[in-house]
Order: structure tokens, then C-alpha cells, then sequence
């Protein structure tokens, strides 16, 4: 299988080589001859290699290509000089006690989906969802914290985690502050309450 990586044209020479050592090839013959009429260049290579190529080199433009430095939002979200931040993830495990009955059940998880928004209505939670299928990982959250020790009292909210349906284990994540808006934009996209 074919894939196609797009390269920003300020960004092609200084790339290009680790590009096709990775078994990259330019779409258009003779590439060079059009670095001054396009803002990008297409590749195509193996599939397998294509996200090696991006986590080799970095594709995606600093300025002057739509993106501008917010050193106000930078210093809000709490993000360093690469655009990230530390989070904490709570992987959310089935528990020893699951054998409920079905109206119990159903209050227990009403009580943890309360929980859920009010923890991100403190903006403590910026994430959380379940995963499909019956596996024993059954969900995750995303906690904007410091320190594991304020994740594990955040979790111990949860009516599920007090009442053993559900476990976590906890770890630390950097990844991208842009995470911080996630549950800003998630409230315009949704049109019904996760607790309705």
C-alpha cells in the first residue's frame, strides 16, 4: 500500500534527505524545479514507512504558513517552548466487583458519568471516554494534574473506583497542550448531555 506524505516547500530541503532514506518518492519528476511555484510537496512510500518519516522529521510549518505563536494561550494551557505539557492518564480497568444488579448498575454508572463532568467542569478532566469491546480496559481519562499522588484522589471520586466496578492505573503523558481545548470545542459539537 501506497501513502502520501505532504512536506511544506520551506521545510523541503532541510528534510528531503531523511525523506528518502526512509524509501520516500517525489509524485512530480525532478522535484526541485518547482521549490519556487508550490507551498508543498507530495511523497509517496510504503505505508508501513510513512510514520516513521513523520516522527523523523518535523513536517509542519513554525510561522508564515497560517500558524502563529500565542504566547497568551501558550502561557494559559501551561505549555512549554514545544507547544506541550505534562498530563496524567487514568486507564480504567475492570474491578473485582461487576456483579451487580441491572438497577443497581445503572445508578452506579449515572453516579460515574456525573462525576465525570463534574471533574471537567472543574477543568481537572480534559478527557474521558470508554473503549469499544469487552476487554478488561475499559476506558480512560485525561487529568491536566502535576502529580500522580492528585490524579489518584481525583479518581477516588469515582462511585465506580469506591464501589469496585472499576480500578485505575495512572501515568504520566506529555503530549500537546493543545488538549486544553478539546472539551471547549467538544460543548459546541454535542447535543445531548452524556447524563441525560
Amino acid at each position: 500500500m501506497q501513502l502520501a506524505l505532504l512536506v511544506p516547500a520551506f521545510e523541503y530541503q532541510s528534510i528531503v534527505g531523511t525523506i528518502k532514506d526512509y524509501g520516500a518518492a517525489p509524485l512530480l519528476p525532478n522535484v526541485e524545479k518547482y521549490q519556487d511555484h508550490s507551498k508543498y510537496y507530495y511523497f509517496h512510500a510504503p505505508g508501513g514507512q510513512v510514520f516513521r518519516i513523520v516522527n523523523s522529521v518535523n513536517t509542519f510549518p513554525k510561522s508564515g504558513e497560517g500558524y502563529v505563536y500565542d504566547a497568551d494561550k501558550a502561557s494559559k494551557y501551561g505549555a512549554d517552548d514545544y507547544g506541550m505539557k505534562k498530563y496524567i492518564f487514568a486507564f480504567l480497568k475492570r474491578g473485582p466487583n461487576r456483579s451487580l444488579p441491572k438497577e443497581e448498575a445503572t445508578q452506579l454508572q449515572n453516579a460515574h458519568l456525573q462525576n465525570i463532568m463534574r471533574l471537567a467542569e472543574q477543568g481537572k478532566l480534559i478527557l474521558a471516554g470508554p473503549f469499544f469491546g469487552n476487554d478488561d480496559l475499559r476506558g480512560i481519562y485525561i487529568f491536566d494534574v502535576e502529580t500522580l499522588e492528585e490524579a489518584k484522589s481525583l479518581t477516588e471520586t469515582d462511585p465506580a473506583i469506591k464501589a469496585g466496578s472499576l480500578v485505575m492505573e495512572l501515568k504520566e503523558w506529555y503530549g500537546s497542550a493543545a488538549l486544553m481545548e478539546v472539551a471547549k470545542i467538544g460543548m459546541t459539537l454535542q447535543k445531548k448531555s452524556i447524563t441525560d
